[in-house]
């Protein structure tokens, strides 16, 4: 497959189903070998800190802490910086892999080219 696939969470905890299909969607994606970057926004901001993802459940869902696991290995995970900033997590709260970045990356990342953008 060619291309990437840009993948922006808008939901956490607050809206379980979907911040499931986002993860879901960026993970089979990143595991079928397409280039994923998935943007942590909003509520979902705080799956980027240890242990979040972990207490994330929904009933036939797989767990969004080894949908994670994909993605930081396989892919690249941004958490936003006005979102971080909102939520007082810093370049050294997030897990390993996890980088802080605004709106200009985001607009560079999605406006490349062969880039499909989501956003749930």
């Amino acid at each position: 497959m060619a291309g990437s696939l840009v993948v922006k969470v808008t939901a956490g905890a607050d809206a379980p189903e979907r911040c499931a299909q986002a993860f879901t969607v960026a993970a089979t994606a990143a595991a079928a070998g397409v280039d994923v970057s998935l943007w942590l926004t909003g509520e979902s901001t705080w799956f980027a800190l240890p242990g979040r993802a972990e207490q994330f459940e929904l009933p036939h869902s797989a767990p969004l802490a080894e949908l994670l696991h994909v993605l930081l290995s396989t892919g690249r995970v941004t958490a936003c910086t006005q979102c971080a900033a909102r939520r007082d997590i810093g370049p050294d709260d997030v897990l390993p892999g996890v980088r802080i970045a605004g709106a200009a990356v985001f607009v560079e990342e999605i406006m490349a080219e062969d880039v499909r953008a989501l956003v749930y």
